[in-house]
């Protein structure tokens, strides 16, 4: 990729036979890059200037290290400059690992939560599915509960004490010993409560460890290069969910009759008739977190810890509490959470209620519904790469916006579609419309959702401080789960109101529309400036 040349002040010196203009900078440091395709300063403005260079070489160093190279006097680089130069190196290799954790993590999501495991377990596991999705429903309530109220006390414990890869090895490995342990989930058990106890630790751990994660970020690029950054993490996820779902269909996860989607028996000898296949989700999520985890542990550097860090856990609460009481002056960042708290709960319960509507409404088989769910993945996954160019060249409020009446209008087109009529027109019999418009919807519905929550993340990091970054994400989380029962239970009262699936999904275009209209008094940071 190759750096877009932009303004940029310049000091001229001659080497190597021939001039060349190059920046300079004294507010460097070690924990900021400037990686391909990225040109900023430190204090996260463009750079003004040309840059231009006599040679290729010149310009592909320019290019590729953004090497500060020489001083005020135009004295050739010194010992320290070259350091820095290898620091960036690590540094860009150390934002590619942090975006890494996204692509280990999210199998959790996509496995577990939403496309083998649960399905499975209130299917076979559960005897009566009914039952099935009550008790899963509970569990995933509980899990939840307990993440909002622990969260914001845990985060600002750590940014009292400074370094966040503790907490990020204590909760991973509530994330691999809950989704390892699903292994013992076999058809038709009796007792099922240590299956869910491992799938809430497990749950909880992968909610602590994006927390801490995303905390992260802002220590390793310029704030104006954070919406590009998390986007890019928010695709590299998409991406590691879509080939770990394509794994268990194609070689391990088995049907009614104990073949998987290319018609063979589960791969390694699995036994399909004790659904050893399905149940093999769990070790392969785990297995896949700590394989993909390893760059990340290597790579990413983290904060010191600070002096007077034994008190920690007083001063964490004392600093969460001030910026509880601090929320009604905050008027940006104030809205802002309790925007998120809306449409990120209309947000859930598209990704919840899709699968059901569609097989509901339109009649869709397994089959169908899964191929629904990789399309949307995969546009989740380009127009988050591309989201977060749009997100730095915007900022991150504009794309949010755009998104959130672009979800509105698609959930609005949804609630008129149905399997003979489209907003009251009439279709031919056996017309394949519907289900193409919902295939283009699904689509749709993962882009800007996928775009919607990256660019969510950033805009939360520009609404709060470096020092309370933990702190802030875990408010977050918490705003994000406090409400999180509204889209379920709207959605279940209007359906039993209206006696329709279609019209039970109009809530969602209200909580849309709500957090559109939360979001005005939000300010964004111009990342142009």
């Amino acid at each position: 990729m190759l750096l877009k040349p932009v303004p940029r002040r310049t000091h001229s010196i001659e080497t190597a036979g021939c001039r060349r203009a190059e920046s300079y900078s004294r507010s460097v440091v070690s924990n900021r890059f400037d990686g391909p395709g990225i040109d900023s300063r430190d204090d996260g403005r463009p750079a003004p200037g040309p840059v231009r260079a006599c040679s290729f070489r010149t310009s592909f160093h320019l290019a590729s290290a953004i090497q500060p190279g020489f001083n005020d006097r135009g004295a050739q680089a010194t010992a320290a400059d070259k350091a820095e130069n290898m620091s960036r190196v690590t540094n860009w290799k150390a934002v590619w690992s942090w975006m890494l954790y996204d692509w280990a993590a999210q199998p959790y999501h996509t496995l577990l939560v939403t496309f083998i495991f649960a399905p499975y377990f209130t299917s076979a596991v559960v005897s009566d599915p009914v039952k099935g999705q009550v008790i899963w429903g509970y569990t995933v309530a509980t899990a939840g509960i307990l993440v909002a109220v622990v969260a914001p006390i845990l985060g600002a414990v750590a940014d009292a004490v400074g370094p966040r890869r503790p907490w990020i090895f204590l909760f991973s490995a509530f994330h691999v010993a809950g989704a390892f342990a699903l292994w013992w989930a076999v058809p038709g058990m009796d007792g099922v409560t240590l299956v869910l106890v491992a799938f809430a630790i497990g749950l909880i751990g992968v909610e602590f460890t994006q927390i801490y994660t995303n905390a992260m970020l802002p220590d390793l690029v310029p704030q104006r290069q954070v919406g590009l950054i998390s986007g890019w993490g928010w695709a590299t996820g998409y991406g590691g969910g879509l080939l770990s779902l394509l794994i268990m269909l194609l070689l391990l996860a088995e049907n009614a009759a104990g073949v998987t989607l290319l018609g063979n028996p589960p791969a390694f000898g699995l036994d399909a008739s004790a659904r050893e296949g399905t149940r093999s989700v769990g070790p392969l999520s785990a297995a896949w977190y700590v394989l993909f985890m390893i760059p990340f542990i290597l790579f990413v550097p983290d904060k010191s810890r600070r002096p007077q860090s034994g008190d920690a856990i007083r001063r964490g609460l004392a600093s969460l509490v001030r910026t509880i009481r601090t929320l009604p002056k905050r008027v940006s960042y104030s809205c802002f959470l309790a925007a998120s708290m809306f449409y990120r709960d209309a947000l859930v319960g598209i990704f919840s209620f899709g699968g059901i509507y569609a097989a509901g409404v339109l009649g869709w088989s397994i089959i169908q519904i899964g191929t629904f769910g990789i399309l949307g993945t995969l546009s989740g996954f380009a127009f988050c790469y591309v989201g977060g160019f749009a997100d730095r060249r915007y900022g991150p409020k504009p794309v949010i916006v755009t998104c959130i009446v672009t979800l509105a209008l698609v959930c609005t087109l949804i609630v008129g579609t149905s399997r003979t009529a489209i907003f009251g027109v009439a279709l031919a019999p056996q017309s394949s419309l519907p289900d193409v418009l919902f295939m283009v919807c699904g689509a749709i519905i993962g882009a800007a959702g996928g775009v919607l929550q990256a660019a969510s993340r950033t805009l939360l990091v520009h609404q709060t401080d470096t020092g309370n970054m933990a702190e802030s994400f875990g408010l977050y989380a918490l705003a994000g789960k406090a409400t999180a029962f509204i889209a379920p239970f709207s959605i279940a009262v209007f359906t039993e109101m209206t006696g329709s699936q279609r019209l039970g999904v109009i809530p969602v275009v209200v909580l849309f529309l709500i957090g559109l209209v939360l979001l005005l008094p939000v300010t964004s940071h111009d990342t142009n400036e």
